[in-house]
């Protein structure tokens, strides 16, 4: 079984001004696809203090950080550069695929500014702050998502053969 931490980005949650509607369906939707949840935080949206959490949550072996919140516009919307501050590797193409599948939705998709990246064996994987398009963009990756975090933790040697 994977460990899975969550982090939300909220100035308003992180004050306990605004309940993490958004934490609870990423809970939600791994626990059913049989992940474990180990880890679980709400932050406020802060660079560093995202970052070092991320940091720290790769160093006790989580397997995948999954992040909510600041993806978008807002000046204080910064999950993505504290993410891309500590990520070794991207992995781009997780996060144009959330997009793409978004856009069915909504245009307004387009502004999310997630990304996608590996620290070491950790898979990292910015989502938007709003319930409704994390559900929409994680039920649509989930699998794709478990599959990356496999083979990151060469537990699907045989997946380039399928």
């Amino acid at each position: 079984m994977y460990k899975v931490a969550i982090i939300t980005a909220s100035d308003k949650g992180y004050a306990g001004e605004r309940e993490d509607k958004s934490g609870s369906v990423i809970e939600e939707i791994v626990t059913a696809h049989e992940l474990e949840v180990t880890g679980k935080v709400i932050l406020p949206d802060d660079r560093q203090i995202l970052s070092d959490q991320m940091l720290n949550y790769c160093h006790q072996g989580i397997d995948l950080i999954l992040t909510t919140g600041g993806t978008g516009f807002s000046k204080r919307d910064v999950t993505p550069e504290a993410t891309a501050d500590i990520v070794e590797r991207r992995a781009d193409n997780l996060t144009f695929a959330m997009i793409a599948n978004s856009l069915q939705y909504t245009p307004k998709a387009m502004l999310s500014r997630g990304i996608a990246g590996i620290r070491e064996n950790t898979l990292i994987v910015n989502l938007p702050g709003s319930p409704k398009a994390v559900r929409e963009n994680l039920e649509y990756a989930i699998d794709a998502i478990i599959h990356g975090v496999k083979i990151l933790k060469d537990d699907d040697a045989e997946c380039a053969r399928k």
